[in-house]
């Protein structure tokens, strides 16, 4: 899993396949997953377990068999402290001194449901968690997984700010799966390792808004008929209703958003540790578009979003997709800001 990105930290004994971790005592790292007992809750919390920079693992969810969770992973020998906490009483508990806190909570997408028809429940959850991180844990660098993430990046930075707490660079979206599928399908079509190919995904986390920049794929690729580009970026678009078509009413993209947020939570990580040109995309604040937030390959540092890279030049047809995109994304962003106004009242 963090084979590529912690050389430096961990490895595998190549002879008898021991795992080796190193001594990064120095880094007593806490990171907290708010919806830790569900369908991506747990493969994340998973992942995180096995990752050599966090020192504890600090579990949530009101489902009351997350302690159970945590006992679970508590098991599994790797040294990162695990603790649960279910239940509105124990959040404060779980974000108390974390510098990271991931959400995944929230319903998960059905057969026939676009990411717009979660807002309502979603958004509330998402309110609610902001206030409790803005009380609790307000220098935590925040990584929202949370559908439709062009709306909840909003409604987390709205609530900080109300809360005076506010720092852009501590609110990500986090997009990682479009990155992970886009490389994957274009893996396939050159017949490529998958983890060898880089396709920068921009503009927001939801259909149309999603915006692969197959121009830039390194290794270039193959594909030129313009016909089948378009198709490869619809799949991409809509990776997330295959799946779910694909699990016939029984969840939404679980393992794979869970390896993905392990991966993004792994780059913030890094930051933190003081490792340099550690880059990812993640929807954040930036002015790269007439959109206050955006979709953007960023590097990570001390404090969370160190720098925007932007996304370069673009051929033609992308910018057609980008246009197209930025009424929609205007609205999901506009709907997240609204519902916290709302809210206010």
């Amino acid at each position: 899993m963090f084979s590529r990105a912690l050389k430096p930290v961990v490895s595998v004994a190549a002879q008898n396949g021991a795992k080796t971790f190193s001594t990064t005592s120095e880094m007593q790292i806490k990171v907290a997953v708010l919806g830790a007992g569900g369908g991506i809750g747990q493969p994340l919390s998973l992942l995180l377990k096995h990752n050599p920079l966090i020192s504890h693992l600090a579990l949530y969810d009101i489902a009351p068999f997350t302690p159970g969770v945590a006992a679970d992973l508590s098991h599994i020998d790797t040294p990162v402290k695990v603790t649960g906490h279910k239940g509105p009483e124990q959040l404060g508990d779980a974000l108390q001194g974390s510098q990271v806190v991931v959400i995944p909570a929230g319903m998960p997408r059905k057969p026939g449901m676009t990411r717009d028809d979660l807002f309502n429940t979603n958004a509330s959850i998402v309110r609610d968690l902001s206030l409790c991180i803005a009380s609790h844990a307000p220098e935590a660098i925040v990584a929202i997984i949370t559908n439709p993430v062009n709306s909840m990046v909003p409604i987390t930075s709205e609530i900080m700010k109300k809360a005076g707490v506010y720092n852009p660079c501590k609110v990500l979206g986090v997009t990682t799966l479009d990155i992970v599928r886009s490389s994957t399908f274009v893996g396939e079509i050159n017949g490529d390792d998958p983890r060898c190919v880089k396709v920068p995904v921009i503009g927001g986390h939801s259909g149309i808004t999603i915006i692969p920049l197959l121009s830039q794929s390194q290794p270039p690729c193959k594909l030129k008929d313009p016909e089948k580009i378009d198709t490869l970026t619809k799949r991409i678009q809509e990776a997330g209703t295959e799946v779910v078509k694909a699990k016939a009413g029984f969840g939404s993209a679980t393992l794979s958003m869970g390896y993905s947020g392990a991966r993004f939570t792994n780059a913030i990580l890094r930051g933190l540790k003081g490792e340099q040109n550690v880059s990812e995309c993640a929807f954040v604040k930036c002015n790269l578009s007439e959109a206050e937030y955006f979709a953007t390959p960023i590097t990570f540092g001390k404090n969370g979003m160190e720098k925007v890279l932007g996304y370069g030049k673009i051929n033609d047809y992308e910018q057609k997709i980008l246009c197209a995109a930025m009424p929609e994304l205007l609205k999901n962003i506009k709907k997240g800001v609204d519902f916290v106004k709302k809210y206010d009242k």
